[in-house]
Order: C-alpha cells, then structure tokens, then sequence
C-alpha cells in the first residue's frame, strides 16, 4: 500500500472571494469548431414569454402599490395647503 492521502477541511469564514493561489494559466476561451446556437429562435422566444408572464403579476403589485403610496402623499399634501 501507499501513503494515506491527507484529507482536506475546508472552513467557511464568509468571505466572497475564492483562494485562487493554486491556479496556473490565463484565460483561454473554449475551442470551437463552427458556431452553432445553443437554442433554437422558438425555443430562446418560447423561454423569453414564460418568464414575462411570470413578472406580469409582480410588476402589477408594485406599480399598484407606488400609486397608492403617490396618492395619499398628494392628498395629505393637498389638505395641509
């Protein structure tokens, strides 16, 4: 048999930014052959729709909500002049 591999604890001390001290190179881009699109039009259209008509009822809330909070800023101003 061999030497036992040391086995590694990492400890979460909250911070963002990764140690990177251990990697070499630089950036290289991935080798591609021919551009080919990930999706097709339908389906990247057919994506783009179902996540507006997640938002719609969101967004209705809070522009409801800014309104509401507009007019009772304009009718509490319109009875103190």
């Amino acid at each position: 048999m061999g030497k036992k591999k040391e086995k590694i604890t990492y400890i979460d001390d909250g911070r963002t930014i990764a140690d990177m001290s251990n990697v070499s190179g630089g950036f290289r881009p991935p080798k591609r052959e021919k551009w080919t699109p990930r999706s097709s039009l339908k389906e990247q259209l057919s994506t783009f729709w179902a996540a507006i008509k997640m938002m719609v009822k969101p967004m209705l809330v809070v522009v409801v909500g800014i309104m509401v909070i507009y007019l009772v800023i304009l009718i509490l101003f319109s009875l103190a002049y």
